[in-house]
């Protein structure tokens, strides 16, 4: 099974497209100062520290892609909203899973975009964003915020982030990149799963290709 999906095929942009993603928790900004920025704000102030850490990174710039995971770990994670992701991925299928099934599912999906991300961290070539105009009506909890990857000898690449507010600060729940969901691209593959082998079956998918990924992880890592 290919978990990456159709849309991972056919955006060459897309990994850049995903790297700027990490931006949202890297650089100076602490929760509780993100809390009070406003959501474009927070992702275009952070964008800038996430291309000086790269460019200024030989290590995730020669494909150390265990330093990028390491970094992707470290400074991601807080300002996604894994639960939400995964649930808008299953879809109506989330509601078949037990507890304890949801809480893997979470982890796997999570472990799974963590390692996409990283490797948009050392696919970096200089790219430059542009960021659209942004208005948020007062007391907005769910909005979208508009870039534009621009890159040369190619077209510009949109990339989109949808965040919610909540108690805990702004979180990402979904990326469109082209006009495309990544959730809703997931989404097919984890009902088709869930029809060959339930819940347990789109489990196992999940963990073969986690596996896989950080075997080849490991393999390109060795000294």
């Amino acid at each position: 099974m290919n978990l990456k999906g159709n849309l991972m095929k056919s955006l060459p942009g897309l990994m850049l497209g995903l790297m700027f993603v990490l931006g949202l928790n890297v650089g100076i900004l602490t929760p509780a100062h993100a809390e009070e920025t406003a959501p474009d704000l927070l992702i275009k102030n952070v964008t800038s520290e996430v291309l000086d850490i790269v460019r200024k990174d030989k290590d995730i710039q020669s494909g150390n892609h265990r330093k990028a995971i390491d970094l992707v770990e470290a400074k991601v994670l807080p300002h996604f909203n894994f639960t939400h992701m995964t649930q808008l991925a299953v879809a109506l299928n989330w509601k078949q899973a037990s507890a304890a099934q949801q809480k893997v599912l979470v982890d796997e999906f999570r472990t799974l975009l963590v390692r996409t991300y990283s490797k948009a961290l050392t696919e970096y070539k200089n790219q430059t964003i542009d960021f659209k105009p942004f208005k948020m009506q007062a007391g907005e909890t769910d909005v979208k915020v508009r870039t534009q990857i621009e890159q040369s000898g190619a077209k510009p690449i949109g990339l989109d982030y949808y965040l919610e507010k909540l108690p805990q600060g702004w979180k990402v729940y979904d990326i469109e990149v082209a006009g495309v969901s990544l959730v809703i691209n997931y989404r097919g593959e984890f009902t088709s799963e869930v029809r060959k082998g339930g819940i347990d079956g789109l489990i196992a998918a999940l963990q073969a290709k986690n596996k896989s990924s950080e075997g080849a992880v490991a393999k390109k890592s060795s000294p």
